[in-house]
């Protein structure tokens, strides 16, 4: 293979490789990152005395489980929303003192209620059901 044939290779790769991801980031493409969903079917229950679900013990505190990010919010109570931003599918943390999930990567925040606060995300968080039966928490759809 001569240098020019090397080139030429080379170029249609990368072209190749370019429109792909192009074609997969696009805004009307509704299989790409954007308009990530929570997952559906969400039942599931966290014993709070267990060491690993320490973190909802204290206002503010937070953990990931089963694709949800489940918080204690300062006032007390257990809310639960998608792990991922809907912009485009990062982890979330929780917030407590600004009461908000937010996004690390982009910006983007939601409310307690899981409502867009700020872009680049344009669409609200899936918000899940919790309910505290003495020391079970119980998360579902």
């Amino acid at each position: 293979m001569d240098r020019k044939d090397f080139l030429s290779a080379i170029g249609l790769t990368a072209a190749s490789f370019a429109v792909i991801n192009c074609i997969g980031c696009s805004k009307g493409s509704s299989t790409g990152p954007s308009g990530v969903n929570g997952p559906t079917g969400v039942d599931f229950t966290l014993d709070l005395t267990s060491s690993s679900n320490a973190a909802l013990l204290t206002n503010g505190g937070y953990l990931a489980a089963n694709g949800v990010l489940v918080a204690k919010t300062t006032t007390g109570t257990y809310i639960a929303v998608q792990q991922s931003c809907t912009h485009e599918s990062y982890p979330l943390i929780y917030q407590g003192s600004a009461q908000r999930f937010y996004c690390n990567n982009h910006g983007s925040a939601f409310s307690q209620a899981g409502v867009v606060l700020n872009s680049p995300a344009n669409r609200n968080l899936t918000v899940y059901n919790t309910t505290l039966t003495g020391s079970s928490l119980r998360i579902y759809s």
